[in-house]
């Protein structure tokens, strides 16, 4: 990671040292909030991020379903957005707005508090570590469940919901893995900690349907693409059993972008080695963030 110089907090820049919240704050103490993470990439035509109006409409659909009220229009956080990115200089960058409470609501009542918004940025490599695109990840399924989905709005990329992917994400990388996966409550498989899940088995791919997971915008994508090139893609709950014995795994989220699992529970993926129905689907990927997909130039804003 490698930090900006100016972040974007109600509609001012600030240095990257002076944007501070007050230990006072709802947000901080409660992890009521919502947030968003989406990346900017290099083009031909410049830096241009990559389907930045479904990031934000997914921040205020986020937003709506926990009852705060964003204090500003998608327009103008997609503006913000892409002046942050101006005022730190970047070509490659990853943003994180987030809508929060700065100070205030300790009795767990937020009706008379500010909301605020604010929009980092910073450099952000390959998410799950260097290499790990090229040659894949071990993968160990957590003792940890995902939210059953009346014991949390898991429709909502927010705040507060991230410390189970954190202990998840933690406890596999202290048994030496790279990341985890986690079981729905009935133990189907959900997703990665931060990731939505993809297997290819006999030539189709599959995934788990939107049931129960956060609907990844990275996630929509793979399937767009891969079904454009007559890929079969199916939605379908199945458990990690059925993960064990498939051609390949990969997962996909806006930090691992493509990455493939060549290893769940110390069995191996296939051959133990990213497949070649991964590798193509990530160049798809990658030719469309890239502005090198003629179809969907309409996913990349340009920072003009």
């Amino acid at each position: 990671m490698e930090s900006g110089r100016k972040i974007w907090i109600d509609g001012r820049l600030v240095d990257w040292a002076d944007a501070t919240v007050h230990l006072i704050s709802n947000t901080f103490q409660y992890g009521y909030g919502v947030f968003e993470g989406i990346r900017c990439y290099e083009t031909d035509a410049g830096p241009a991020v990559f389907r930045l109006r479904e990031h934000v409409a997914r921040l205020f659909n986020s937003a709506k379903i926990l009852g705060m009220e964003v204090p500003y229009t998608r327009q103008e956080l997609l503006e913000a957005c892409k002046e942050t990115i101006r005022a730190n200089g970047f070509a490659v960058c990853y943003l994180r707005p987030i809508v929060y409470i700065g100070y205030g609501g300790m009795a767990l009542d937020t009706s008379e508090t500010r909301v605020s918004a604010a929009i980092a940025v910073w450099f952000w490599g390959e998410y799950c570590g260097e290499g790990t695109l090229e040659h894949g990840i071990r993968v160990k399924t957590s003792s940890y469940t995902r939210h059953h989905i009346n014991a949390a709005m898991t429709k909502a990329k927010a705040c507060g919901n991230y410390l189970l992917f954190q202990l998840a994400r933690s406890e596999a990388r202290r048994d030496g893995y790279d990341e985890a996966l986690l079981l729905d409550a009935h133990g189907q498989v959900a997703e990665g900690s931060v990731e939505n899940i993809f297997l290819v088995q006999h030539g189709e791919i599959i995934t788990p349907p939107r049931t129960h997971i956060l609907e990844g915008i990275t996630r929509d994508t793979i399937i767009r693409l891969a079904r454009e090139a007559d890929f079969t893609v199916r939605e379908e709950c199945f458990s990690r059993d059925f993960v064990y014995t498939a051609d390949e795994v990969f997962f996909c989220g806006t930090g691992a972008e493509v990455t493939p699992v060549i290893e769940l529970d110390r069995r191996p993926i296939g051959d133990g080695a990213p497949g070649a129905v991964t590798k193509r689907v990530q160049r798809l990927f990658f030719a469309a963030v890239q502005g090198r997909n003629e179809l969907h130039k309409d996913w990349l804003t340009l920072l003009e």
